[in-house]
This record gives structure tokens, sequence and C-alpha cells, in this order.
């Protein structure tokens, strides 16, 4: 494969730093853009791709776009709902596929999304922020080594002004996002949770609060792994500081980041905290997906994230629902 060949479902915001990306990217020809009109392609050419000579295909139907341009892969920027039938899609077109986060928000689809990709053989890759840093990776191995002895408690939280940035959009409609900060911001630190800790979530005790909107502004969740971690994690769409912090509580340590996008960290062995650490590089997801194409590095995210995802959002609103703690539903 002389260069990727990459297209683009979904022109909103999200989706213009990818395309800045690609455009300049010495293994990517960005070659067709998809949206549901035109004038929304155009638009988001002229304000991400201006200074680009070639310019990609325009398209509004998907299918079209396959068919005439035959893309290698596929990045996936449309609502949340719309992310299982896009990417079985792609799969089908003979597409590796980047999606953004959450991959899905059923959990029955994450399991039929998983089982396509591996008959495809093809590269699907989440855009989770944290999996690609270096930080974050670094919390992973040190829980695996058990460095800093058994990991007991998890406590973290995340803060974004979400509720007044979304209103009017496709975010606070639940036919489209599939539910609301907790499943779209909140999604990266409970990814993050999952990620690192590696264990199946055998139970979930949660709340949410709607703000009076059609979908959860504000939410807890209190969660048990299979190997007896306890998980707390609040998420706030309502607090206009953006922030997030993610705590780990090992019976020889602590560890505490930014369990958002993996910006800071602190590492505390016994009562000293250690500060000469080499944490290696960080990728950019996409800059990941890429490589994972070319097989020059391993995925970062696979679909499994996928299904731990949706798994534990499906918990979490079956618990604010009932009131009663709610159990995974895993096939």
């Amino acid at each position: 494969m002389s260069k990727i060949k990459m297209a683009i479902l979904g022109c909103g915001g999200m989706a213009g730093g990818h395309a800045q990306r690609f455009s300049k990217h010495a293994d990517v020809e960005l070659v067709a853009l998809c949206d549901v009109s035109t004038e929304v392609v155009g638009n988001f050419i002229a304000r991400n791709l201006a200074d680009v000579e070639n310019k990609p295909q325009v398209f509004t139907d998907a299918a079209h776009m396959y068919a005439e341009t035959t893309p290698d892969a596929v990045t996936i920027v449309t609502p949340h709902t719309l992310h299982f039938q896009h990417a079985m899609q792609a799969l089908e077109a003979d597409c590796h596929v980047f999606m953004e986060k959450p991959m899905v928000t059923d959990s029955s689809d994450a399991h039929t999304l998983a089982a396509k990709v591996e008959e495809a053989g093809k590269v699907l890759v989440i855009g989770y922020n944290t999996p690609c840093n270096a930080r974050i990776n670094f919390i992973r191995e040190v829980i695996r080594s058990g460095e800093l002895g058994k990991l007991e408690l998890v406590s973290g939280w995340l803060a974004q002004d979400w509720k007044r940035m979304t209103t009017g959009t496709w975010r606070q409609k639940p036919e489209l996002s599939g539910g609301g900060q907790m499943y779209d911001s909140g999604a990266h630190i409970f990814n993050t949770l999952v990620w690192t800790v590696e264990q199946p979530v055998e139970a979930v005790h949660a709340f949410v609060d709607n703000l009076e909107t059609a979908v959860d502004i504000n939410g807890t969740a209190n969660i048990r792994f299979a190997n007896g971690v306890f998980a707390t994690i609040t998420i706030s769409g309502n607090c206009p500081v953006d922030g997030s912090n993610l705590t780990f509580l090992f019976d020889g340590g602590r560890i505490e980041c930014d369990g958002w996008n993996g910006s800071w960290i602190k590492v505390f062995k016994g009562t000293q905290e250690i500060t000469d650490l080499n944490f290696g590089e960080t990728q950019a997801p996409t800059e990941n997906f890429i490589d994972a194409i070319l097989g020059r590095a391993d995925a970062r995210t696979s679909p499994i994230n996928g299904v731990n995802q949706s798994e534990i959002m499906d918990a979490i609103y079956e618990s604010a629902r009932t009131g009663q703690v709610a159990t995974p539903q895993t096939r």
C-alpha cells in the first residue's frame, strides 16, 4: 500500500482536526468527504482544507462514496446512535475504520460489530485520547506489574460546561446521542478507567440528573470490578470550569492523573512522590490508526474497548432508571 486512501464520513467539529492531520500525513491521501449536503461539506473544506491543492471528492451518500472512491479506510464522525450502522457499512465496503467515541450506544450492537471486525480482518480504532497517551499507558503497566502493590480503589471526576455548549445540537437529542454528558465527554474517563483496570465490570449503581433537558447532564457511578476493585466516578456537565482527575489507590502507593487526556500525572510510592519518570511518546489516536493499518504498531484501542464501554454505560443507565444495582449484560 503506497498511501492509505482515507475517507471521512461526517463533517462536524471533531472531523476538522482529523482532516487537517490526514491532509498533511505522508502516508495518507484524503480522497473523499461525506455529509448530509454539499453545502455542509463545502463549508468544511473552506474551514479546514482551503490550502490543500488536491481537494477530496464530495459526497452526500456513503454508499456512493465507497463505490466511487474505494477508500482503504474511513474516519466516522457522525452522531453516536448512527455509529453501528455506519461502521457495518464501512466494513462491508472493505474499509478499516476509525470511529469517534463511543463506538456504539448499545452493548448488543457492540458485540455484533466486534464479530464483524474479526470476520472482516480489518482494523477498528476508537478515538479515545488516553490509550495512546504515554502517562496512561504507564498506569496500566504499573497495575499489571504490581509495582505499587494491589490496586484497591479508583476515584475520579470530569467537569465541563457541556449543557450550555450543546444546547440545540444533536448531542442533547437522545435518538442521536444515545445519552448525555455521561456518554459524551464522560466516555473518556470511563474508558480510561476500564482500559487501565482491565477487568470485567461486575456491578454498577448510578444516579443521573438531566437538569430539565432530554439527556443526562450530571451523574455519578459506583462500580465494582470482577477482581474486587471499587471505583467511583462523578461526571458534571454544568460546570463552567473544565477539568478532570482520576486517582488510583494501591496498598503501596497512589497515582493521580488527568483522566480526560493524560496531560499530567503524579506518582507516589509509599509516602514519597516519584518525579524521575520516563513515560515515552504519546500518539494521536488517528496516528495510531494509520500505524496499525500499515503494521507499524498495535492498535491501542479495538472493538473490545467499545464492548466494555457500552456494557458499562448500559448498566449505568439501567441503574439510574431503576434505582437498583445493575449488572452489565455480556454475551
